[in-house]
């Protein structure tokens, strides 16, 4: 397959629309020379060893999950081991994309996954992913004949508005119409043209829709309560780990009762802020300060 195809295959899976604001997701590195993509590495993060192997294997494409590309880059220097990766892949020809929050806010992604290692349980989204919408605002106004709302709507329709629908009473008619970002500007100026639209104009922002089952972060009211010393066996386990760090809120032991499970596959600083639980599972080694409350207990899965 063809790198485009590659990628397309994988928007599929998870789009990139539902990754943070703040990620950098996507394709990070883009070999000059088009060459077919026969050999693909997934790794958790693409390191001088990664990228050995890789090159060992004669890999097209590498998908680490977190991005080795995060911040702006003003040159590309050996001394750093980051611009080092990049330069190597580049000079090996082989792309490196990076899914990260987009895996994360997936129905059944990396949060889903992390969740289910304690067993079942009635499971809800922590931070709400939006779906996208192809116009973003709903401008309202008057006009007072069909001709006059005819000719409006006909100049409407060159700067990409969307769909009218109108109401009428007796001596005017109320028109609603909604466009997207780039057509607003166009549209509002067209309205101000016309005597009555422009003062009976209104513009409303579109909230974008609810995609339930995606986003950030994951709440479990457990089918099956467990105790801390049980919810750390059972992540080992389910993880393929031999070690988790674990904090005991103040008063708990290894025997407490967990009914509640809170996860994030990152550290959770935002994510879990404000969420009550009985345990907190994250992904990383950052400390939580945010949610790291007395009386919490925390699992964090990142490896020792």
């Amino acid at each position: 397959m063809e790198l485009q195809e590659v990628l397309q295959v994988l928007e599929q899976l998870a789009p990139l629309s539902l990754a943070e604001s703040w990620d950098n997701v996507g394709l990070l590195v883009e070999p000059s020379k088009s060459r077919q993509i026969k050999t693909i590495m997934l790794t958790n993060d693409l390191t001088d060893a990664v990228m050995e192997e890789a090159e060992t294997l004669s890999c097209d494409l590498i998908i680490s999950y977190h991005p080795p590309l995060f911040r702006p880059i003003k040159r590309l220097v050996q001394k750093d081991w980051k611009q080092r990766l990049a330069i190597r892949a580049v000079e090996a020809g082989i792309a490196v994309f990076s899914p990260h929050t987009s895996w994360d806010s997936m129905k059944g992604g990396v949060n889903d996954w992390l969740v289910g290692g304690l067993g079942s349980g009635q499971v809800s989204v922590l931070s709400q992913a939006l779906g996208s919408a192809s116009h973003s605002h709903k401008l309202e106004f008057m006009v007072r004949s069909s001709e006059e709302l005819n000719a409006v709507l006909e100049e409407l329709k060159a700067c990409d508005g969307g769909a009218g629908l109108q109401s009428s009473n007796s001596s005017s008619i109320h028109v609603s119409i909604t466009c997207s970002d780039s057509a607003l500007t166009p549209s509002v100026q067209t309205l101000l043209r016309h005597n009555t639209p422009s003062q009976s104009l209104s513009i409303l922002k579109l909230e974008k829709p609810p995609l339930p089952g995606y986003g950030q972060g994951r709440l479990s009211v457990l089918d099956h309560p467990v105790t801390v010393s049980t919810a750390v066996q059972k992540m080992k386990s389910h993880l393929g780990l031999v070690n988790l760090r674990l904090a005991l809120g103040a008063g708990r032991t290894l025997e407490s009762s967990v009914c509640t499970a809170a996860v994030c596959a990152g550290s959770g600083a935002s994510v879990l802020s404000g969420v009550k639980a009985d345990l907190f599972i994250t992904g990383k080694s950052e400390k939580p300060d945010c949610v790291l409350e007395p009386l919490v207990n925390i699992i964090n899965t990142s490896t020792l």
